[in-house]
């Protein structure tokens, strides 16, 4: 006679489903990124084909040929940036956030020489997810904004000359 197998032997572990990331979550880890200083945390997360604009800049291409550096400058010129969510909302393929930015310039940024200005600039971020990776990016913000807390005085010339 032979005993019955234990419930425990019977018993198997379905594979669990491979769990989505949405648009949401991944914008929110790439702004937690951004706040942490973590530009290559922030570039990890995106694809590097994905298109990468920043509107009121001008800026337009891939995460590699444009988010990459614009970050990197992002960084380098304002070294305490906060980042601040102040909303954010989506569904699993796009991702709309609500940003403010604040930090005090220490180097030239978007052809604006540094005059060791207060920056705090409100910002609106798409961010698009596919696959586990943000799949685009475009950012807006009022550059007039920007050209009056840098203190740009001549919109005919940005770059302001000593």
């Amino acid at each position: 006679m032979t005993a019955p197998a234990s419930p425990i032997a019977r018993e198997t572990v379905a594979p669990s489903p491979a769990v989505a990331v949405s648009a949401r979550e991944l914008a929110g880890g790439f702004f937690d990124a951004l706040n942490r200083h973590d530009v290559a945390a922030a570039l990890a997360a995106l694809d590097p084909a994905a298109p990468f604009e920043v509107v009121p800049a001008g800026l337009r291409g891939t995460a590699a040929s444009v988010g990459a550096p614009f970050l990197r400058a992002l960084m380098t010129s304002f070294p305490d940036l906060l980042v601040q969510v102040r909303a954010l909302m989506g569904t699993d393929a796009l991702a709309v956030a609500e940003v403010k930015l604040e930090g005090t310039q220490a180097a030239d940024f978007l052809g604006i020489l540094n005059q060791e200005k207060h920056l705090d600039l409100d910002q609106a971020w798409m961010v698009w997810a596919t696959g586990g990776r943000i799949s685009g990016v475009r950012a807006y913000w009022c550059q007039n904004q920007l050209y009056r807390r840098l203190a740009v005085k001549r919109l005919d010339r940005i770059s302001i000359l000593g």
